[in-house]
């Protein structure tokens, strides 16, 4: 790997290797550019999800830079990592301690053997302490407070046999006034090549919390089926952060050789995380495209406050969607608002970003890069019915025009 310095002179941005500082990227990103990986870095530490080696077969979720000795997942057990495909990574508090705080990565994997009927994709989530150093006589320099558990997203079916959509494409957090409770959006596709789909799911981090509380799997061996763990699990519980919240040790090198033990047999959770009212917020499967990104904003309307989705596709589309509460408000109605052609060329969207500051979404491909606004308004007519009939949260009529709305303390 190689660093860039960014210059900015006058009206060029210019972006300059740094030939005096390479460095070694085993670890950091993969040989093959094509591979998923995903990456966070964290007061100087960088944590990434991705292959090892050349091959591509050795994956892992490490820690490097820093002034500490790289640390990474088991090698070699499929139980922790199953040929996975990494999504994103992102930091979110446990508690107001600093200790406490977790990196979660999301991601997808093949399911564990005796876990699933044939070849399968499951959904991951997966969760690791910022301070965890490794263990003193076993997982040296590997983590001890990994563990992960299983993304639902499906939909009822016929016969009592749900459609799932395992295929994990993208994960936005919606941040709220708890930076501990951010909400989960996450974009997934069907694995079949039979029935084409696509689906949206929320989670509430509430839920992801409940899970790593819950039940481990367990079995006795390989041909036996995954069960919950019904032992008695050691003290402190695995993947517990060290610290004065939760238990008193101040290190993982300090945690009783039972627990190292137990946390490097039992990686995975035996109940999977379900999306909030246990069900997508929008499925599209009489479509021709797929989705592949989203990104959210919360809007302040003149009726109240909205989630606005802008979702990509793998035909270089963005859907700009709104979820309305129906009369019951434990469930959502998707109104779809827009449908763009950000390129010329159909295209696959594989990165997409959102500036509320800015009030503008980035949208990147294989071809380039576009910059849409976040609401155009003046497309939507200029009759007051015309206007509100659009349903669009951004946008109101101000007694001549459809324009931006904005709340009267935002004026």
């Amino acid at each position: 790997c190689f660093f860039l310095s960014f210059l900015s002179n006058l009206q060029d941005n210019i972006f300059r290797m740094e030939d005096s500082h390479f460095e070694n990227g085993r670890g950091k990103s993969p040989y093959d550019p094509k591979l998923l990986t995903a990456s966070l870095l964290v007061d100087g530490e960088l944590y990434s999800g991705t292959a090892a080696d050349f091959m591509g077969r050795d994956f892992a979720i490490f820690r490097t830079l820093g002034h500490h000795h790289p640390i990474r997942t088991e090698q070699h057990d499929s139980r922790w990592l199953n040929d996975p495909r990494f999504i994103s990574a992102h930091l979110i508090p446990e508690s107001d301690n600093p200790e406490d705080d977790k990196i979660y990565f999301f991601f997808r994997e093949s399911a564990i053997d005796g876990e699933h009927t044939g070849k399968a994709t499951h959904a991951r989530i997966g969760q690791i302490c910022k301070n965890d150093f490794g263990g003193h006589r076993s997982l040296v320099n590997k983590w001890t407070t990994f563990l992960k558990a299983r993304l639902i997203c499906s939909v009822p079916g016929p016969n009592g046999i749900d459609t799932h959509f395992d295929e994990l494409q993208d994960v936005f957090l919606m941040n709220s006034k708890d930076p501990k409770n951010p909400i989960v959006y996450g974009v997934f596709t069907t694995s079949s090549n039979i029935f084409k789909g696509s689906a949206v799911c929320m989670y509430s981090m509430t839920d992801v919390r409940r899970v790593f509380l819950g039940p481990y799997a367990h079995r006795d061996g390989p041909n036996y089926q995954w069960v919950p763990y019904q032992g008695r699990v050691p003290y402190p519980r695995p993947g517990t952060c060290p610290s004065k919240t939760f238990g008193g040790f101040d290190s993982t090198k300090d945690l009783p050789d039972e627990v190292i033990t137990f946390a490097r047999s039992h990686p995975a959770m035996y109940n999977p995380v379900f999306p909030i009212n246990n069900r997508p917020i929008m499925i599209k499967t009489d479509v021709d495209y797929q989705f592949t990104q989203i990104v959210v904003d919360r809007v302040d309307a003149e009726d109240g406050q909205y989630d606005v989705m802008f979702i990509g596709t793998d035909i270089g589309t963005v859907l700009k969607v709104v979820s309305i509460p129906k009369e019951t408000w434990h469930e959502l109605e998707e109104v779809l608002l827009e449908e763009m052609t950000v390129f010329r060329e159909p295209t696959v969207i594989s990165a997409m970003k959102i500036s509320t500051k800015q009030q503008q979404l980035y949208i990147g491909s294989a071809t380039g890069v576009s910059q849409l606004p976040l609401h155009r308004c003046d497309v939507y007519g200029k009759a007051c019915a015309e206007c509100c009939l659009a349903r669009d949260p951004y946008c109101a009529w101000d007694g001549s025009s459809c324009s931006r709305y904005f709340p009267t303390a935002k004026r």
